[in-house]
Formats: structure tokens, sequence, C-alpha cells
């Protein structure tokens, strides 16, 4: 793990909750897709954030859905809108890709943990990979969502891939899947047991997905979340 000084290249909103953040580091440095930083606000206070760009990128990015105005995540975004240049600490995490395995991928996130699922997908598009990656992207209503057309244009790159952005509470105008996401998984796919799995969001929900995809045949050492350090 390093301590990094960044210059902060970009601040802009996603939506009004979520903000996306380009930093632009002093050296290069070496991160395995999956992987999360410690954005530095003091010696004694280091808040985790994964990063959503692909290693090799020119910047660093990070994707923060800041609730609240005095908010854990608002904070920092403060913090950026009146710095030039912050300190990052990275890489960290164990929940990476494993860049060795030939297995279909199933990623899933939930709100802003798409971060953590698009360094993936943004790395194999780069590799020209043809592992079959299935990207399943939850959100609470069809606002939260971001760049999916982007995304599409990503992951189309990939020879074998989809990408299914499900809406727990749909508008009229919503043409997509809808429901809890990982329940809409559980419905499109018979048997887990072929997968390496990739997890991200809310801890609750994350450890929920673990146990109910193991009981459909999920194999425990084929599944990879920063969360189950936690739970």
């Amino acid at each position: 793990m390093n301590a990094i000084e960044c210059q902060v290249h970009l601040l802009e909103p996603l939506t009004p909750n979520v903000h996306k953040v380009l930093l632009k580091p002093e050296k290069s440095i070496d991160f395995l897709p999956g992987q999360y930083l410690n954005f530095v606000m003091s010696d004694e206070d280091k808040r985790p954030f994964s990063i959503a760009s692909a290693p090799g990128d020119e910047f660093i990015e990070l994707q923060i859905g800041a609730f609240g105005a005095d908010s854990y995540p608002m904070q920092v975004i403060e913090r950026l809108n009146a710095s030039d240049r912050v300190t990052v600490e990275m890489p960290l995490g164990n929940a990476q890709l494993r860049t060795d395995s030939e297995r279909p991928l199933l990623l899933l996130a939930g709100g802003t943990g798409f971060s953590y699922i698009k360094s993936m997908f943004e790395y194999l598009a780069a590799q020209g990979s043809n592992r079959p990656v299935i990207v399943y992207w939850g959100l609470r209503e069809p606002e939260a969502c971001y760049e999916l057309e982007k995304t599409r244009e990503t992951i189309a790159k990939l020879s074998n891939a989809s990408f299914i952005p499900v809406v727990e509470n749909p508008t009229p105008e919503w043409q997509g899947k809808t429901g809890l996401v990982h329940q809409v998984v559980m419905q499109d796919i018979v048997s887990f047991e072929p997968y390496d799995i990739y997890l991200a969001g809310r801890f609750d929900m994350v450890g929920r997905i673990r146990q109910d995809f193991v009981e459909q045949g999920a194999l425990l050492e084929h599944m990879y979340a920063d969360a189950f350090a936690f739970i």
C-alpha cells in the first residue's frame, strides 16, 4: 500500500446524489481491478472507496454516493471541492478480479457498488477477454441510473457479455427488468455453480445474496466481496 498525492482533475454530479471524481496521481501506481483505496482526510481518518477505473488508466476514478449535508461521503466531496490536491492510500482489498481464472463471470452490484464491478469489466474489455461475463446493476429507481449508454458500449466490446440494469421501483417509462436485483438474477440463472461471482453493495444485501446464491449452487470459494471480511 502506498500514499499517493493526486491532483483533483474532475468533480461532477452523475445524479443529484452521486458524484464522479477523477484524480491524477503524481506517479503511476499498480492495482488490480476490484481493489479499493483510502481517501485520507487525516492521519486518523481514512475513508474507503472502490476504484471505478481500470488499471492503466490515466486517472483514478471514484463514484461517491453522498446523501445528507454532513454525511460521511459528503465530507469527502466538500474536501474535494476545497482542494486542488488530495492524498489516497492504495491498493487495498482482497476481492479483486481473479485474472488467472477462465470461469464465466457474474458481476453484481447495487447502487454505487457499481464502481467495484466497473473496474473489472473495463479491464476485461481493454484486454479483449473472451470470458463469458454477465453484469447486473440494481438501483432503487430509474433516476438513480447513470452512464447507462457508456456502460453498454463498453460491455459490447466483449465478445460474450451482457448488461442488465434492474430497477426496484420503476416508473411507467422504464422498459428494463424490475425488482430486487439478486432475485432477478436467480430467475435468470438456474445454477450458480459454474460462475466466479463478484458482489458489491450494502453489507446486509451482500450477506443475503451470498446465502441465497449458495442455496442455488454457488461455491463459496468462487464468491468475492469486500463485505465478506466484515459479515
